[in-house]
């Protein structure tokens, strides 16, 4: 796989360690058991896989080089690059401007663009409406789109099975960047619609099998259908693509939910299924997959606890933090500063978004043993700071410095 030019600020040599011998020893990625730190009394296991993901590297190595080369260009951001902190943070303090935030509110009005400016489009993509109100402004798109090729290839898939008459359902945030980019291009080569969860499909289920009368669809489906969706025909042949940051379980009980419901509602034989149901299930990310399967097999080690970094905003991080939380304590931190004490933390709830200050969140006992993950956005060098945070906790810095010393060499 392509190696990419990330600022080394973002890098930790012990963790670049960790990570190369576990790819020299299992190439084919077949090996997901986490990898143990021995500190003396503290016992850390980090997931086999978690952090950068190919996408998310290579926008960042876009849009680094563009501020590089073009000095004395104003450089805007469509919205947040990744959803990470300290990456957008990097950008601001380079001069770098959002045009929008993540909800797609408008901070700088494109009426202020001219055609000298550089517009840099994010990893999530964009829609096509707001790609054509930058073209009309004279802004090139295509050298800064740092959209990533794994929510390409979802795109890719919608108008392949939109060529062939299916509706697509979009199992996504409604709200969230990527899902509005997926939902603009499949809407504009079929009727699309989107639903958030398996609860949500099993409302849209009700309207195919005529249980629930179509007049409350709109109602119920209010901002996630495309213009003109009729749900008395635009239900009798669907296909399922999603948001590729989702728990990749959800999506493949939504498509197993609706495939099993299209049999029995139309007495399908198997080779009559394709007549109303297409399996779309390669539209998942490799890295959403690889670092939640990770997340599953580390749950497996005995541990106190979890420690979940990565952005607040970052839909793949939630979705670790809700893995982790059904087994035992887990704590979602976006910065290694939120240990604020070894006995005080401040973190954030994945599901209400409150972020809550607790007291006692480390074992009040020796040995302890924690368990560490982290996003596709969050910089290794976070995870690498957050360690160095708890072995200075526990007095194990010497031991820390020491395994890193034999890692690397």
């Amino acid at each position: 796989m392509k190696k990419f030019n990330v600022p080394p600020t973002y890098r930790s040599p012990l963790i670049a360690a960790i990570k190369q011998r576990r790819k020299d020893a299992d190439k084919l990625k077949k090996d997901f058991s986490p990898t143990p730190l021995h500190l003396g009394p503290l016992t850390i296991w980090l997931a086999r896989h978690f952090g950068f993901c190919y996408g998310v590297e290579n926008a960042i190595e876009i849009a680094f080089e563009t501020i590089r080369n073009h000095p004395g260009k104003r450089v805007f951001l469509l919205s947040e690059m990744i959803h990470n902190p300290q990456v957008n943070a990097d950008l601001l303090a380079l001069g770098v401007q959002f045009l929008q935030d993540t909800k797609g509110k408008q901070l700088i009005s494109f009426d202020e663009l001219t055609p000298q400016d550089i517009v840099i489009i994010p990893a999530f993509g964009t829609t096509l409406s707001i790609e054509a109100q930058l073209r009309e402004r004279g802004i090139e798109t295509a050298a800064y789109n740092t959209t990533c090729p794994f929510v390409e290839k979802v795109w890719n898939r919608g108008e392949q099975i939109a060529a062939k008459g299916y509706t697509i359902v979009v199992h996504g945030k409604p709200g969230h960047e990527e899902t509005r980019a997926t939902f603009s291009r499949a809407a504009a080569s079929t009727p699309t619609i989107i639903v958030n969860d398996l609860k949500e499909t099993k409302l849209l289920g009700e309207f195919i099998t005529g249980e629930r009368s179509s007049e409350s669809f709109h109602e119920i489906f209010s901002g996630q259908y495309s213009k003109g969706f009729d749900p008395t025909k635009d239900l009798e042949k669907i296909g399922v693509i999603n948001q590729t940051t989702q728990l990749s379980s959800d999506t493949l009980a939504i498509a197993d939910y609706l495939k099993q419901l299209m049999i029995g509602h139309y007495q399908l034989t198997p080779d009559k299924i394709a007549l109303h149901f297409a399996d779309t299930r390669d539209t998942l990310c490799y890295a959403t997959n690889d670092n939640q399967t990770a997340v599953r097999e580390m749950l497996q080690t005995p541990a106190d606890l979890a420690i979940v970094i990565g952005g607040y905003n970052s839909s793949n991080t939630s979705h670790l933090v809700e893995l982790c939380e059904q087994h035992l304590p887990t704590w979602f931190i976006d910065a290694p500063d939120r240990l604020l004490t070894e006995k005080m933390i401040e973190h954030r709830r994945w599901d209400s978004k409150e972020l809550l200050v607790c007291e006692n969140y480390l074992p009040a006992k020796q040995p302890v043993t924690l368990l560490i993950t982290s996003g596709a956005s969050c910089p290794d060098a976070v995870v690498d700071a957050v360690i160095h945070r708890l072995a200075g906790f526990y007095g194990v810095t010497p031991e820390l410095e020491e395994l890193t010393r034999n890692w690397c060499d």
